[in-house]
């Protein structure tokens, strides 16, 4: 015993530190029995300590070896060029001295700055190159050592203590060495981008590194959060449910954390976002010259760790409401709205002390909500509402699952607009126009990864609507009456329409308003092409169908048929312009400006449109042939007889057939004013007139009717009738009978003034008299069954 006393150390001889670690070890004497296994970890720990530093000599023996190279190789060239500048200097002082006027040494002089010089300069130059490579790889290569050191430090650390305190140092040593690293390799890539290959070796080994400490220092994190109580506890008495109204506010840990643990939290916050600041500049050098925007807006991740256990947690409850959405939505609401004050109060400062440019940890805490109730919809919700949909075989299995697909979509925008409300209350900068930030605070953005499901809501949109208008289209009484709701319009047009005109056009108004919250202008134009544009199409069969039935009954003879087919027309326009109007907003025309392929700078409605303009016209011409026809018959005898001309009347006297089919007309131009709209009423009775100036100028003027001056006064009789009652809708109706005009007024002209002209062949002379509708055939055919009186 006194052999083995005598050979321990005296208590005075060990360190402070030393006899801490023996009495926390050796409490009591039952402690002593445990001192082989204490002796067996301390001689495992420093085997491994002794195994790290003899892994650190070799790595420092092979630096060493490789600076020697280097150097060597280094002071070899710049030995060649000092010998090269000696003999420089030597050969212009030999010269000079040999006779620095001859000829001979005027040579040397030229040869040396000609040819020497500047080989020497690239000489050195490349010297200059090799040198700042060298040593450039050789800080790179330092700096990457301490890197690796720190992150196998911390690693062997959490393998031997798991509740190692000093991680966050360490991790904060491999950040401001990794920060350093970043600095170089963004001047070497603009400075010296020949150097790619040293850039992508030190990313090889960095990635490497970080491989490992993001995933470290996460865990970290996320060790701190359970030791600070997040997430907090959800019961059924703090949830809040929308039938049992609000619910006490959650306790929130942030609030509640002290002391060291504090401490820790903020070191290891600073830590991850200094951390998650540095990939984003490694990411921004690498996609120099790409697009930026996408790949740099990164959720940040100390919010990200806040927001999934929560969320993990909410999972208990949100997978029991599946048939009752309702509570999923005003659960993550109250889990957004308990816990956002905090973000900027405690987080937003710590995010600014680590120079987070651009974040506002509000936002993130919203977004980040958001997004996680998306993938919990697109992944829980979605395919049971989908398989319901296409399961469902009898109809009413059929319509319930519709409905429950419509409300789950009318949930979720109603939700997105309380964020969005949120958001602006809070007074946030988010873009709400852009739709990558709008993706961001939308739930609505489950349908930008999945087109399928948006094809399968605007078509149950599509039946929904049109099954509620078709019982509008198929009521006779919303043809025959005025539509008196709201004009969805500008301007003070009266367009004359039926009330199932407004109610199909508000019900269209209605459905694209539902896709207006869809965060992508993509998923907006393709939702209006799948559900706004077959409704569209749908009432204009409508419209056609209503028109031929009216035609193919009566021919369009009657009033009441010639109605129908004018209130499908105030239809159509109301629809032409409705949709125009809408395609000059700027909803549309974002829409417009990213068409792709052929549908590149068409508006949205542009094919139905058309097709609007071209049902009018048909049946416009229709209408004015109709009335045309009704003309023709009524003045079928005034036009074949040609004996009325020949008869010798005193005073003014009129065709009375002529008069009678004029009045047919007005009856019916007043009808048609009174039912058309005035933009379509215009091109009707134009139609007309042209129609009645065609018919009248072929059958009397192109007759063979010899002309005598009182058939001349009858004629002019009647014209002036025409004109009369054309004058109702216009100031100078002989611009709309311009054959009829010119024919009569070649009729008045003097016998000598037409021979100077009209016989003569002279065209220019038609010209001069204001004779501009007839041919040269024509007015001399008129002038030759003009019966002169002697």
């Amino acid at each position: 015993m006194e052999g083995v006393a005598a050979s321990l150390p005296r208590p005075s001889d060990l360190s402070p530190s030393l006899i801490g670690f023996l009495a926390e070890k050796f409490r009591t004497p039952e402690d002593l029995p445990r001192s082989p296994a204490l002796e067996a970890e301390l001689t495992s720990r420093c085997s491994d300590l002794e195994a790290s530093l003899a892994d650190l000599s070799r790595r420092m023996a092979g630096s060493v070896a490789a600076y020697a190279v280097r150097s060597e190789e280094t002071g070899a060239l710049l030995g060649g060029v000092r010998a090269g500048l000696v003999d420089l200097r030597s050969s212009l002082h030999g010269s000079s001295k040999d006779g620095g006027d001859t000829e001979d040494g005027s040579g040397r002089r030229e040869q040396i700055l000609a040819d020497e010089l500047p080989a020497l300069a690239k000489e050195v130059a490349r010297v200059e190159t090799v040198r700042s490579h060298a040593e450039t790889t050789l800080k790179l290569d330092r700096l990457v050592g301490d890197v690796e050191d720190a992150v196998s430090s911390s690693v062997t650390g959490k393998l031997k203590t798991p509740s190692a305190t000093n991680s966050a140092d360490i991790c904060m040593v491999a950040i401001n060495s990794l920060k350093q690293i970043e600095d170089m390799l963004a001047s070497v890539t603009k400075s010296r981008p020949q150097w790619s290959c040293l850039v992508s070796a030190v990313d090889h080994r960095v990635d490497r590194a970080l491989s490992v400490l993001r995933p470290q220092a996460i865990a970290d994190h996320r060790h701190l959060l359970a030791s600070l109580g997040w997430p907090p506890p959800l019961s059924g008495s703090n949830i809040v449910h929308p039938n049992t109204g609000a619910s006490p506010e959650l306790s929130n840990p942030l609030f509640l954390m002290t002391g060291n643990l504090k401490i820790k939290y903020c070191e290891n916050f600073l830590s991850l976002c200094k951390l998650q600041e540095l990939q984003r500049r490694r990411k921004y050098r690498q996609l120099s010259g790409h697009t930026l925007e996408i790949a740099l807006s990164q959720p940040l991740w100390v919010v990200e760790e806040l927001v999934n256990p929560i969320m993990v947690a909410a999972q208990h409850f949100l997978s029991k409401w599946h048939d009752k959405p309702e509570f999923i939505f005003a659960l993550v609401y109250k889990l957004t709205m308990d816990f956002v004050a905090s973000m900027d109060e405690i987080l937003q400062p710590l995010v600014d002390k680590a120079m987070l440019v651009g974040h506002s940890c509000r936002e993130e805490w919203i977004s980040a909500m958001v997004t996680s109730l998306s993938t919990f919809l697109s992944k829980e919700i979605f395919p049971k509402y989908v398989d319901l949909l296409e399961g469902s075989h009898s109809s009413s299995n059929s319509s319930q699952a519709r409905l429950s697909w419509l409300h789950l979509v009318d949930l979720m925008i109603s939700f997105d607009k309380r964020i969005q409300t949120l958001i602006t209350n809070f007074g946030l900068v988010l873009s709400l126009t852009d739709d990558v930030n709008l993706q961001r605070v939308s739930t609505m953005s489950i349908f930008c990864d999945r087109p399928d499901w948006l094809q399968m809501w605007a078509e149950i949109e599509l039946g929904e609507t049109i099954e509620k208008l078709r019982v509008a289209m198929q009521d006779e009484k919303s043809w025959k009456t005025r539509f008196q709701g709201t004009v969805l319009m500008t301007g003070s047009e009266d367009y004359k329409y039926p009330a199932v005109s407004g109610a199909v056009f508000q019900g269209l108004s209605l459905l694209i308003d539902r896709s207006r919250p869809l965060p992508s202008i993509e998923l907006r134009a393709r939702f209006i092409s799948l559900a706004g544009a077959p409704i569209v199409r749908e009432f204009l069969d409508c419209l056609l169908r209503r028109c031929q039935e009216a035609e193919g009954l009566t021919a369009l003879a009657d009033d009441d048929g010639l109605l129908k087919v004018c209130w499908s027309i105030n239809s159509a326009w109301h629809f032409d312009s409705g949709l125009t109007e809408w395609c000059e907003n700027v909803f549309f025309l974002e829409m417009e400006s990213i068409g792709k392929d052929d549908t590149e700078g068409r508006r949205i409605f542009e094919e139905e449109i058309t097709m609007f303009k071209e049902f009018r016209t048909e049946w416009i011409e229709k209408i004015a042939t109709v009335v045309l026809r009704g003309f023709d018959s009524l003045c079928r005898d005034y036009l074949k007889n040609r004996r009325q001309w020949q008869e010798k009347t005193e005073g003014v006297s009129l065709s009375r057939t002529f008069v009678t089919a004029l009045d047919y007309i007005q009856g019916k131009i007043s009808k048609l004013e009174e039912a058309l709209n005035g933009m379509d009423f215009v091109p009707t009775w134009r139609a007309v007139a042209s129609g009645v100036d065609q018919l009248v100028f072929s059958g009397v003027f192109l007759s063979s009717i010899k002309f005598n001056s009182s058939a001349v006064e009858r004629l002019n009789g009647d014209l002036e009738v025409l004109f009369g009652v054309f004058s109702a809708w216009c100031l100078r109706p002989q611009s709309f009978f311009p054959r009829l005009a010119e024919g009569l007024k070649l009729l008045k002209m003097e016998e000598k003034q037409l021979k100077d002209g009209i016989l003569r062949g002279n065209e220019r002379w038609l010209w001069e008299n204001g004779i501009k509708h007839l041919t040269i055939a024509e007015a001399e055919k008129i002038v030759k069954n003009t019966v002169v009186m002697g």
